[in-house]
């Protein structure tokens, strides 16, 4: 792997915790965040679960310290300007991520890799925005990045076999299992699980079932982990209509994306799920009620 500088854009839910594993994997980390208290906040968190890490004994005090010692936070822009690869972690807004991309095109190395952590908009565009096209690819963690052992690795039409590679390789030094994947919707696995979650929600709209009978079902029947209204709380009813609906807009006649009239629902009154203390469940923390 020739990647040594990464640059992380974000240092929220997921920014925090790419910049962790990259850190870890021997990476120097350039973490940008825009607002102070967000960038203090994220390395806070890094600091939290190195710490819990050392706990458990699964990495030493020194390792631990060495791997945030890799890391620097900044509100500049220009101190990405030499990073070997750069992974975008900001808000699901495709114009906000072009717009971001386009600074980068414009400020980066030549021989930088473009990334993005998109769960759901074409990496494609955001590589044409970037200017280079053939340095662009997807690299959708999975939340908690530090926990989850996948990494989508999306490739697009123009992805460069070296770049592909060079993805696939920074994924490995994180951890992680590489997982291949077009530029297509949702990529392998939210293209299974989105529209699952909606069908799930469809089926209480049509009194076939409740959400916790539903949830059984699944836990019990196929052994997944937490069934699908638990996991669209813990998600964020919100992020799930968001996805649906871009969706939606850019392929207007694939039904599966449609938006459930009850997640709509929900989303006005604003029962998004755990973050607020109730959606298709009520939450105590972390925790269902």
């Amino acid at each position: 792997m020739t990647v040594q500088k990464v640059g992380v854009v974000g240092c929220g839910l997921m920014g925090h915790g790419i910049a962790q594993v990259a850190a870890q994997a021997g990476c120097q980390v350039t973490v940008l965040e825009a607002d102070a208290g967000a960038l203090e906040k994220g390395l806070g968190r890094i600091n939290k679960s190195l710490g819990k890490l050392v706990q458990k004994e699964k990495i030493s005090q020194a390792d631990a310290d060495k791997a945030f010692g890799h890391i620097t936070g900044t509100g500049e822009v220009k101190d990405l300007a030499d990073c070997d690869l750069v992974v975008e972690a900001i808000v699901e807004n495709l114009d906000v991520k072009n717009a971001l991309f386009k600074d980068l095109g414009a400020l980066c190395k030549a021989e930088t890799i473009f990334a993005s952590n998109t769960s759901s908009f074409p990496v494609s565009e955001m590589g044409a925005a970037s200017g280079r096209p053939e340095r662009m690819v997807g690299l959708h963690f999975f939340n908690p990045v530090q926990l989850m052992k996948l990494v989508e690795v999306v490739r697009t039409p123009a992805t460069s076999d070296e770049v592909f590679a060079e993805a696939k390789a920074f994924g490995e030094a994180c951890g992680k299992v590489p997982v291949a994947a077009s530029d297509t919707p949702g990529f392998v696995v939210n293209r299974l699980l989105v529209p699952y979650l909606a069908e799930a929600i469809r089926m209480v709209e049509r009194g076939d079932s409740t959400p916790a009978d539903v949830d059984a079902g699944m836990t019990l029947g196929c052994g997944y982990p937490m069934g699908p209204f638990t996991l669209l709380d813990y998600v964020g009813l919100d992020t799930t209509m968001f996805i649906l609906e871009g969706w939606v807009e850019k392929y207007p006649n694939e039904s599966l994306f449609e938006v459930p009239a009850l997640l709509r629902q929900k989303v006005q009154e604003g029962k998004l799920g755990r973050k607020t203390g109730e959606g298709f469940f009520k939450w105590e923390g972390d925790k269902r009620a």
